[in-house]
C-alpha cells in the first residue's frame, strides 16, 4: 500500500529484456535502504526488488504490467517516481493507492499560471470503474492528486512548485503518456451499483 506523496525520482540504469519480460535496474539516494522482496512504487506501478547492489537496484516488469502501463517506453536516463510503501505507523498523506495501475493516458495540455502547473489528461475507460469526480483523488504515475475539471475520459490536475521539481512532471509533455490508478473506493462503489442494476 501507498499513499502517492513521492519521495524521490530514480534513474533507470539499465533495461535489459529476458524473453517477455523486462528487467530494470535504477539507482536512487535510499538504495542502501533497499532489501530484495521490498514493494517499491515505480511510476504507480507496484513492483518487487529482485537485486541490490552498491550502485543500483533491479525490478521485473512481466508481460500484463507493460500492456498496461507506460513501462516499455522507459530507456537508460528515464526519471521515475518513487515511493517505498507506507508504514503502519505512519502518516496516511495523500490517499489510498495500490500500486495496481488501471490504464495509462495521454497529457493533452499543459498549462502555466503564475507558479502552478494545469495538466490536462485524456483517456480511454475500459470498465465503468475507469471514472474520476470533482475533488477526488487520482493516482497519475504515482502521485496523489486531486481532481479538478472532471469530463468524460478527461479531467485536469493542479501542481505547486514542490511537486512539479521534485517528480517527473516537470517533464510531461503534450503527448506524454502516464499512469493511472483510479481511487479504490470509487472503483468498489461503481462495482456495486453496477451489480444492482443503477448504473
Amino acid at each position: 500500500m501507498f499513499s502517492g506523496i513521492v519521495e524521490e525520482t530514480a534513474t533507470v540504469t539499465r533495461v535489459e529484456k529476458d524473453r517477455e519480460n523486462i528487467h530494470f535496474s535504477l539507482s536512487c539516494s535510499f538504495l542502501g535502504e533497499l532489501d530484495i522482496d521490498q514493494s517499491v512504487s515505480h511510476d504507480g506501478v507496484c513492483l518487487t526488488v529482485v537485486k541490490v547492489t552498491d550502485t543500483e537496484y533491479t525490478v521485473t516488469a512481466i508481460q500484463e504490467t507493460l500492456l498496461k502501463t507506460n513501462l516499455g517506453s522507459w530507456q537508460p536516463g528515464t526519471k521515475v517516481n518513487l515511493e517505498r510503501s507506507v508504514k503502519a505507523d505512519g502518516r496516511l498523506d495523500g490517499h489510498m493507492v495500490q500500486g495496481h495501475v488501471d490504464l495509462t493516458a495521454k497529457c493533452t495540455e499543459v498549462r502555466e499560471s503564475d507558479g502552478s502547473w494545469y495538466y490536462t489528461f485524456q483517456y480511454e475507460p475500459k470498465t465503468e470503474e475507469h471514472l474520476t469526480v470533482e475533488k477526488g483523488s487520482v493516482s497519475v504515475n504515482g502521485v496523489s492528486l486531486t481532481v479538478v475539471n472532471s469530463r468524460q475520459n478527461t479531467f485536469q490536475v493542479a501542481i505547486i512548485p514542490y511537486t512539479y521539481e521534485v517528480t517527473n512532471f516537470h517533464e510531461f509533455k503534450t503527448g506524454t503518456t502516464v499512469n493511472l490508478e483510479f481511487d479504490i473506493i470509487g472503483k468498489y462503489i461503481a462495482k456495486i451499483l453496477k451489480q444492482l442494476g443503477k448504473i
